[in-house]
């Protein structure tokens, strides 16, 4: 068995819940300040003294402060590709979370290292779905007779190890751009699919695009006994849902649609897959996060859309088309708290470190589980 990679503790900057929200789910009000500009020369000359040498990915949730020295942008797959077409860069300087520098480190050549300026950078997402609790669920299938039907299916957003588990288990990992397409290759393998770690991308995929009923999905809590199910509940499931969620979609409901529908005459909601599953019903749109960045790029000037994501990409899209409405989908300001944890001191002090023959911060997943890893990867980029 493969030694789980450490888990690293989910630090939320700032304080307050909202009790309407699901579990962890916190909002610590309006957004920092900006970092001292003086820090944006040292960054600067950093990153010209490492030339082509290191290679920096700017995830589209990051705010503009640290994206400005982003060679490329994207969500996290899409950053992690990036990296493994650059080979000539010896460092890949990640600014997002923790499994996304993870995918990186798995497709990226052996020489490069990847750095998380960082490491408090996690993603409370993908903390909810641990190597040892998913060894457990696995269990939990066997008891009930119905693991050898059982695909796992994961998405991007969890760690190398859950990667890794999948991969040994015949599976295959997503993203929220091509999750039916995952599932319906699952489904051609297997009668079930064990979804990981957001129950709600699982659930809205399956019932949205799919034709499932509620009825077909069931949630697996890692916190309960055998998962809060029984044998005949789980024999009878045609989803198995990992009871997890994102700590910013989560935050959305069913009100927030509502309230702005009420305040914003002829608006267009576009929500995230992630959202629940009450919230993407009373969408007019659910995409991924570059399907949201095109939809407000192609959209009708004059035109308005509340935008249930991430604060920092809701901001940067309203500043990059004032021509069209662009808000928050909720009246409380939430960003993902952990991605910002890496902000433009961080930056600074990774490219210095860099550029004094110090290499710090460096994200390594063991070769066990890059190679399983990597193959539930490689199944999802050979999907039809």
């Amino acid at each position: 068995m493969t030694t789980p990679v450490r888990d690293l503790p989910l630090l939320l900057l700032g304080s307050g819940s909202d009790p309407a929200s699901e579990r962890g789910v916190d909002c610590p009000g309006e957004l920092p300040p900006a970092s001292d500009p003086a820090l944006v020369e040292r960054a600067r000359a950093a990153k010209a003294a490492l030339g082509d040498r290191v290679f920096v990915l700017g995830h589209h949730y990051q705010r503009d402060e640290v994206i400005q020295f982003a060679d490329v942008t994207g969500d996290s797959f899409k950053l992690a590709q990036k990296a493994a077409a650059r080979p000539e860069a010896d460092y890949i300087m990640f600014c997002g979370v923790h499994f996304m520098a993870e995918s990186a480190d798995i497709l990226t050549a052996a020489h490069q290292r990847v750095i998380l300026p960082d490491l408090g950078a996690g993603c409370s997402m993908a903390d909810m779905a641990t190597f040892d609790q998913v060894e457990e669920c696995w269990e939990v299938l066997e008891d009930a007779g119905v693991a050898d039907d059982v695909v796992p299916v994961t998405y991007m957003n969890s760690s190398a190890d859950i990667k890794g588990f999948v991969g040994r288990h015949g599976g295959v990992v997503c993203t929220s751009s091509n999750a039916k397409r995952a599932l319906d290759w699952a489904y051609s393998k297997g009668k079930k699919v064990l979804f990981l770690p957001d129950q709600h991308l699982g659930r809205n995929t399956a019932v949205l695009e799919m034709g499932f009923s509620l009825d077909d999905c069931v949630v697996y809590s890692p916190h309960r006994r055998d998962g809060g199910l029984t044998p005949g509940r789980i024999r009878d499931a045609r989803m198995i849902l990992w009871r997890g969620h994102c700590s910013v979609h989560g935050r959305f409901t069913r009100e927030s649609v509502d309230d702005v529908r009420a305040r914003v005459p002829g608006v267009n909601v576009l929500v995230h897959p992630e959202c629940r599953h009450e919230v993407v019903t009373a969408a007019d749109q659910i995409g991924s996060t570059e399907y949201i960045i095109k939809a407000i790029e192609a959209a009708e000037p004059g035109s308005s859309w509340a935008v249930g994501t991430e604060l920092n990409l809701v901001r940067r899209l309203a500043n990059a088309h004032p021509d069209k409405n662009v808000m928050f989908l909720d009246k409380t300001v939430c960003y993902c708290s952990t991605m910002n944890r890496i902000d433009l001191p961080h930056l600074v002090l990774s490219l210095e470190s860099l550029a004094a023959g110090r290499v710090e911060n460096v994200i390594e997943v063991d070769p066990d589980t890059a190679r399983h890893a990597r193959a539930a990867l490689d199944r999802m980029l050979a999907l039809p």
